[in-house]
């Protein structure tokens, strides 16, 4: 297959804020690259990447989930997102299938009117009536485009059995699996309020565990507002982190916290954690309900509760860090992630003639 992958228009590749999109963006074009298919990555410019890329000029798009429900859809002067899709529409007649990774309104308002089928990877769930509206237009006219992490992202909407539920993976060679942890807990996302890191703060705090806090911090006075809430927590920010980095870090914690207060559509960190050996805490809300196997790779607690945190926390030491890796292995490698992903475009190329 020729594919024209369309990155995310919220941050340059590699710069954190995209998210879990980054790593699901890179390790789908590495694994199809792989098996031989050529392709080509769209994103914005600055974005770092080991495989072609075209880096598009423009002001970054506003991420979707600091938007309330009903906002109404809006681009910045000289958008980034609106460049990145008119250079598909001037190349798209290069490649069989166009991907598109950005959870915003543009890319599935323009389906109809491109001449290549579109493969529509959904990073998050319900968060915006208009969004809901056009993804679903996409839907019913394009059947078998939408694909999902999780069942539980693809049951935040009205469509939901018109999506194609994909998972995720990761190259575990670059995750070492370590057998003897120290003792500190880990968190592991983009500082940002729909990720819940003050209950994991506060659980830091309540059991004296250190906290190595990782990841993006879009605002720092956000950041400072959390700590001075918790005075006394034993939290440390370790910065945003190369995988290689944060897998050293991540793999020796005893454990890594997943506090979400929104439906997280899927949970990269929870398969890395998985992949180090890392037992996962996580609330039982979204795709990291789906992933972690309650007494067996981790505890799921109620959502919200920091009480739940702690007492789970009491119980890491029951869980085998063998088992942990070893379902990432049998689940979430980018063999298992390239044959869905792989079979889902085959699906729609079919369909499409």
């Amino acid at each position: 297959m020729r594919l024209l992958l369309l990155s995310t228009p919220v941050g340059p590749l590699g710069s954190g804020l995209g998210g879990g999109v980054e790593l699901t963006l890179h390790n789908i074009a590495q694994e199809l690259h792989q098996r031989g298919h050529s392709l080509q990555i769209v994103a914005p410019q600055g974005s770092q990447e080991t495989l072609p890329l075209v880096g598009i000029s423009g002001n970054l798009q506003v991420t979707a989930q600091t938007l309330e429900r009903d906002a109404h859809i809006s681009l910045p002067t000289n958008s980034v997102l609106a460049n990145i899709w008119e250079y598909a529409r001037q190349v798209e007649a290069d490649y069989d299938l166009l991907v598109n990774f950005a959870y915003d309104w543009l890319p599935f308002y323009l389906t109809p009117f491109l001449h290549r089928p579109i493969a529509h990877l959904v990073s998050m769930g319900s968060l915006s009536l208009a969004m809901d509206q056009v993804i679903e237009h996409v839907a019913i006219q394009f059947p078998g485009t939408i694909g999902v992490h999780s069942q539980a992202q693809a049951d935040t909407f009205a469509f939901a059995k018109q999506c194609r539920c994909l998972g995720n993976g990761l190259d575990l060679s670059r995750y070492q699996f370590q057998t003897v942890p120290n003792d500190f807990l880990a968190w592991v996302g983009r500082i940002a309020p729909e990720k819940g890191i003050e209950d994991a703060i506060a659980a830091s705090q309540q059991t004296g565990i250190p906290l190595k806090v990782l990841g993006a911090m879009p605002d720092p006075a956000y950041w400072q507002q959390v700590c001075q809430a918790y005075p006394n927590a034993p939290v440390s920010y370790e910065g945003f982190l190369s995988t290689q980095r944060l897998q050293q870090i991540l793999g020796q914690c005893r454990g890594l916290l997943m506090t979400p207060r929104w439906v997280e559509a899927f949970g990269n960190v929870a398969i890395e954690a998985l992949a180090c050996g890392v037992p996962v805490i996580a609330y039982r809300r979204g795709g990291p309900a789906e992933i972690v196997q309650h007494g067996k790779t981790g505890w799921l607690v109620e959502p919200d509760s920091v009480e739940g945190l702690v007492q789970a926390i009491a119980r890491l030491d029951q869980i085998d860090r063998h088992t942990c890796r070893q379902q990432a292995e049998a689940q979430y490698s980018m063999s298992a992630m390239g044959n869905r992903v792989e079979a889902w475009f085959n699906d729609i190329l079919r369909s499409a003639n």
